[in-house]
């Protein structure tokens, strides 16, 4: 009987009280007694699986609940970092993420997570600037994690990861940016490519004082960069005097650039390979592809030459 009770209850409450507890919820919310009102907004979602027709009422104050739920969430965080309290931030505006994603608001649920990786990055800013790298990179992988178009923080991850000598994971992030929207992210896109370019070169730089060019190749295979990795591959190939090698991954190399500039490095090496092969009328075919780039005026002195021979 008492089990009987109970349930009667239950289904009376949420006959019956659901929009005044809603309507309390909603007090609350406007006196920012966020906390009670999230509780009170909660037990008017919980009491709504128990209503089997609710009323025109009813369905206003249960969705309104589920909006204010995630409402409320996301003022404690505003809260949290206005009061530098970090951790409780990312904390509510996790909560305001789920919960918008339980209750299919997409765009509420991406506005938080946005929030939280803004969190991540300003937490992460003062260890970044002081070079403390290992604890930027906790903290921004982090930030990273929730939005990964956060391309500010992205870019200080990806730094932080090379001036840790973990070369692989800041190519990993700076290719993950390279790949976002160009219209929308030109400006990281550009700065993803040109740290990816220099700490390659600073990579290859320290396998060519060891002499490890099989060490080079090894790494441009690991690159998710095709353009990058096929163009250091041939690069090392030219130190090992391979020039067949070189020839035989020319068209690859070639047909993996995306730039005028890259297409015109890969055609520079092509030429210097069949120069070294003594065929020289390849060499100078390959040598008027190159049409942009550092090696235009190099290319020209090598067709000049090999005409006058």
């Amino acid at each position: 009987m008492t089990v009987v009770a109970l349930m009667g209850a239950t289904t009376l409450f949420a006959q019956t009280d659901v929009v005044a507890t809603f309507q309390q919820g909603l007090a609350n919310a406007k006196a920012a007694n966020y906390t009670e009102a999230i509780a009170q907004f909660q037990e008017v979602v919980d009491a709504s699986w128990d209503i089997e027709e609710p009323d025109a009422n009813q369905l206003k104050a249960i969705a309104g609940s589920k909006k204010f739920i995630v409402t409320c969430y996301n003022k404690l965080g505003v809260a949290a970092i206005n009061a530098k309290q970090y951790e409780d931030a990312v904390a509510a505006f996790t909560e305001a993420a789920n919960a918008a994603e339980l209750f299919e608001d997409i765009s509420a649920m991406n506005k938080n997570r946005t929030l939280i990786g803004q969190v991540y990055e300003v937490q992460g800013a003062d260890a970044f600037n002081s070079g403390d790298y290992a604890t930027a990179i906790a903290v921004f992988s982090k930030g990273y994690e929730a939005d990964p178009r956060n391309t500010g923080m992205a870019l200080n991850l990806a730094e932080s990861y090379f001036k840790s000598d973990m070369y692989q994971n800041g190519m990993t992030i700076c290719t993950n940016i390279s790949q976002l929207n160009a219209d929308k992210f030109a400006e990281a896109i550009a700065e993803a490519q040109a740290k990816m370019a220099m700490y390659t070169n600073n990579e290859v730089a320290k396998l060519q004082m060891a002499n490890d060019y099989d060490g080079i190749i090894a790494m441009a295979a690991e690159l998710a960069d095709a353009a990058l990795a096929q163009k250091i591959t041939l690069q090392a190939y030219y130190a090992k005097k391979e020039f067949a090698k070189m020839v035989e991954l020319s068209e690859a190399a070639i047909a993996a650039q995306t730039t005028d500039e890259g297409r015109s490095d890969i055609y520079y090496l092509l030429g210097v390979a069949y120069n070294e092969m003594e065929q020289f009328d390849k060499a100078i075919a390959a040598m008027k592809s190159v049409t942009a780039g550092a090696n235009v005026e190099n290319a020209k002195a090598v067709i000049a030459a090999l005409t006058v021979e």
